[in-house]
Parts: structure tokens; sequence; C-alpha cells
């Protein structure tokens, strides 16, 4: 697919000779280039692997705890340390990301320096190791790289089966270095899958504790209903640290109150948005879509209960049942109105092309994608000068429900349905930040093609087949003239735009040749007075979109 890529290194031997070489690179105050530090992170892309063993070993948790434990160690870093760093542990199914991004800007307002560790990246690995909002820089993230990875390659000999951790587990180790080195007066930590099992629980004495809207999502993982999904949630509690969670199906919202009981922490239910008192103006939310008030409301108490523990008490605001006083709610809703999280209900317009950028992943979380979408898209074509084209553009991975979440998106009425596999250009040279080693190029299109069986059969009830890459010289037969499937999400943003939008007619993209009757299905796209383009079904697809689109994650 790609004629170079950042190869995975073959011999750990090999890697480690060279890591040996590079560390002593930078001892002698050689920086080396933030690409290198990426595809030799790359090389620890072991998260298939990684979740078979978290499968294996849900029956002893306390085994993946230590062996994070002795990675941590390793690195030259302490469970005690982490301590050091005030936490915040948010986890959840839906909203956890959002949660963070408001609870980090609301403290920020408030002139704290803030750490902000989340994932999955939609571009650069770099933005999920955040220090004031920002994504660390080059020549940080090559610098604290190189120190935990020459730390931990060089201990493997010491170590009793002494391994590398997984990708995961590096950057979480990682993004507690930086935070500590960097002094930050908050540590903002999102869970990766989970809670109770999940590496970033090796936190023992966070100050408080959130749970976002709890639903169905990796459930090989975490069980197959709702109350063992809460049951995992609920192991990031900790005795005596306060928890809050937002309103939940009544069964998750049981078990958490047994884990909070059990665990012997604190837990209170957040009010509605509406509920919080003001100075009057309506409380103002930077992020687009009705379920980011629930989101809004746990970073409010999120935010107060660690400024209560942080500030002394006359100068703390007590919220009594959760309801904000004025004073409080200056700063906070400051912090709510200007939170931004790319990739989440957002909308770019270039030219005559909008685009709505949405990574909903699972069943609920795209039910409110398509509701956000749906009241967003139609004021934009309120405003139109014609008749407006509406286009889908989805991939889903993993043992994500992709036809039920095609299914919700039947009734937004698109003209075309485009699917590719989250590869962002096809022929380019290495983007390590996006490669994925742990899934064939052919499986990703396999799946591309099941997506494409799955709308045809929701929108006409039958599957006629001849699912194929609309590319010169790769086409199979197609007769199936409102669905494609293209290899990457270039030459189907480039077949979408149709040149209208000009970032993507820049002279540098290349474009991908199509067949002439690909082409001719393109003219209601030409025609229309704009195009609306709804990104969505996974980060890394958004992501990608975002690499071609958006001149601040190109550089």
């Amino acid at each position: 697919m790609r004629k170079e890529r950042c190869r995975r290194t073959d011999s750990r031997n090999a890697s480690a000779v060279t890591t040996t070489s590079r560390m002593g690179a930078w001892k002698g105050h050689y920086f080396l280039f933030t690409q290198d530090a990426i595809c030799t992170l790359n090389t620890l892309q072991t998260n298939a692997s990684a979740l078979q063993q978290v499968r294996q070993e849900r029956n002893h948790p306390q085994q993946q705890l230590q062996a994070m434990q002795g990675f941590l160690e390793r690195a030259g870093l302490t469970v005690e340390e982490l301590n050091r760093l005030n936490i915040i542990h948010v986890t959840g199914t839906k909203g956890k990301g959002s949660t963070c991004a408001f609870t980090e800007k609301i403290l920020r307002s408030y002139g704290f320096r803030t750490g902000f560790y989340s994932s999955p990246h939609l571009v650069q690995v770099r933005e999920r190791i955040r220090i004031n909002g920002q994504p660390i820089g080059k020549d940080i993230f090559s610098k604290y790289f190189w120190q935990i990875y020459g730390r931990l390659e060089e201990s493997k000999v010491d170590a009793s089966g002494g391994t590398m951790p997984a990708y995961f587990r590096f950057l979480t180790i990682l993004a507690f270095h930086v935070f500590l080195q960097e002094k930050v007066d908050v540590a903002v930590i999102e869970v990766g899958i989970g809670g109770a099992y999940d590496c970033t629980n090796i936190i023992r004495k966070p100050w408080v504790c959130g749970v976002a809207s709890l639903g169905i999502d990796h459930t090989q993982i975490l069980g197959d209903t709702i109350e063992k999904i809460a049951w995992q949630k609920g192991g990031i509690f900790k005795p005596g640290v306060p928890a809050f969670t937002v309103s939940q199906p009544e069964g998750a919202m049981a078990v958490l109150r047994d884990r909070a009981k059990e665990i012997q922490c604190p837990l209170w239910l957040c009010p509605n948005l509406d509920d919080y008192q003001t100075d009057g103006t309506a409380l103002h939310l930077g992020l687009a879509g009705k379920h980011q008030r629930w989101n809004a409301s746990l970073a409010l108490q999120l935010s107060n209960s660690w400024l209560k523990r942080r500030c002394s008490p006359g100068k703390s605001s007590r919220m009594g049942q959760g309801l904000l006083c004025c004073s409080l709610a200056v700063f906070c809703s400051h912090g709510l109105a200007n939170t931004e999280w790319p990739g989440r209900n957002q909308t770019l317009r270039n030219g005559e092309v909008t685009y709505f950028l949405d990574g909903a992943h699972t069943v609920r979380s795209m039910q409110a994608c398509v509701d956000w979408f749906k009241g967003s898209a139609a004021q934009h074509e309120k405003n139109a000068s014609g008749p407006v084209a509406r286009v889908l553009l989805f991939n889903a991975t993993g043992d994500r429900d992709s036809a039920a979440m095609l299914k919700l998106l039947v009734p937004c009425h698109f003209d075309f349905a485009v699917f590719c596999p989250n590869i962002t250009e096809a022929i380019v040279s290495c983007n390590a930040d996006q490669q994925n080693f742990n899934v064939s190029v052919e499986n990703m299109l396999t799946r591309c093609m099941d997506n494409q069986r799955s709308w045809h059969l929701h929108n006409r009830g039958v599957d006629q087949g001849g699912a194929g890459l609309l590319i010169e010289e790769r086409l199979v037969p197609d007769n199936q003239a409102d669905t494609l499937v293209f290899p990457c999400i270039l030459s189907a943003l480039q077949w979408i735009s149709q040149g209208r939008d000009a970032v993507l007619a820049d002279a540098n993209k290349q474009v991908l040749a199509v067949k002439p009757n690909i082409r001719a299905k393109a003219a209601v796209l030409r025609e229309a007075a704009q195009i609306h383009v709804l990104v969505t079904g996974s980060l890394h697809l958004v992501g990608g979109v975002l690499k071609h689109l958006s001149p601040t994650y190109s550089n």
C-alpha cells in the first residue's frame, strides 16, 4: 500500500544497540529527531496481544498492576511520586475525554499549571500528553522519551524476564514522567480501557475521581452487560477519595454505589447543568451536543472538589448540593465556554465544503452524533444559496458494532456513503504517528467492504455485492451507485470535495486517478451549492481527516 514506511524493528537486540547509541548522543546534548522517537515507540505496538493478555488475566488484576509498577520503577519512578501530581482520575464509556477537557480548562482558567493525559491521539502522538492545554513540544517529547526508553531498555537485563512495556503502558509512564519533570499543579488523567485493570489505575491517591456516562463497549475485556462494565469502571475508586458520576442506567448506578461502599469511597451524583446557580447568565459550552451538558456538570464537580482541597477554606467556594455560587461560576463558565476538544462534534468549513467531525464509535455515542449532526447541518443548510449534497465518510475498527452504528445514520439521508480505512495516504513517506502494525491493510479494507454491504442492506434491503476499491487498476465490478470504498483517507476526501476544497486541491497532494464511471457519479457533488460531510465511526479516521484539512495538524 505504501512505498515507504517506518519499519518495525525486527530484533529487540538491534533496538537495544540503537537505543544505547542514541542515549549516548542524548547525553552529548544531541537532540534526536522526534520522528525517530516515534518510530521507536511504534515497536511497542502490541495492543492486540496486550488486550488478549488482559482477557486472560481478568481474574488476576493485581498481576497487571504489579507489572505496571515494575515498569514504573524500572523507568526510575515510584507509585509514591505520583501522589505529587494531585491527580484527577476519570473513566467512563462516553464523554470521559470531553469531561477531562472541560476540567483541565476550568482549572487552567484559575491559573493552575495543568497536565492532561488522554487517548487516542488524532494526528500526532504528542497530543496525548498536554501541558496547559497544548501538546508537548517535539524537543520535550524527544528528551523525555529517550530518558524513559533508555532506562527501560537498559534495565531489561536486570529485570526477571525483562520486557518492554506495551505502547499504552509506555505512554502512561512517559506522561507521569513529563508531568513530574514539568512540575504541573494538577494532572488530569483519562483512563484507557475500563478502570480496575487499566494501567492508569496504578494511581493510589488521586484527589478526586469521576465516572462519565456508561454504555456497552470493549465487551471482550470489560464484560457483556452494563453491570459488569460498571464494576470495572468503579475500580478507580479509592478509600476516602471523593468520586462523582452522572445519571446512569439503573443497573450501572447500583453497581457503582456498591463499589463505592465496598471501597469506602464517598460517591455523589452530579446535578443537571440547568440546576447550577450562576450570575443570571446561561452556561455556554465550547463543545457542541446535548450530551456535553452532563460532561460539563461532571467537570464542574471534579474541579470544585479539587479546588476545595487545594485552596484554604476561606478562599474556596462551597457548593452545598452541587450548586455553584456566582463567584466560582465566573471562572468555571469561562472555562466551559472556551473548552476545545478536536474531533468531537467539531465543524470545519473549507470554502464550499463543510466537515462535521465526530469520533463516535459506540452505538450510544453514534446516536448522540446523529442528533448533533441533524441539528447542526440543518442550521448550515438554511444559509446555503442552493441545494446541498450530504456525504457520509465512515470507518469502524476493532470489535465495534458498525452495522448498528450505520443503521442509526440512515435517517440522515446521505447522497453518498463513502468508506475507507484509517490510512491517511496510499502513497506517502513515513507518517509514524498514525501507523498501526496490529492490523493488516487487507483486513482494514475487508472491514470497509463489510461496512459498505451493511449500509446497502440498511438502505436497500438486499446485498448486491460488488464492493470494490474505486481507484484505477484496483477496481472490482461496482453496481452500488450510492456507496464507495477508497483505499485511503486522502483519496476519499479528494473524490468527495471534487476540487472545491482548496486545501485538498493543493498541488503537493497527489491525486489518485479514478475510473470514468466513478467520476461521473460525482456530478451531484459538483453541481451542489455546498457539500456537507459527516466524518464518524473512528477517532483515528477523524484524525486522518484533520491531518489533511487543518494546517495545525499537517505541520
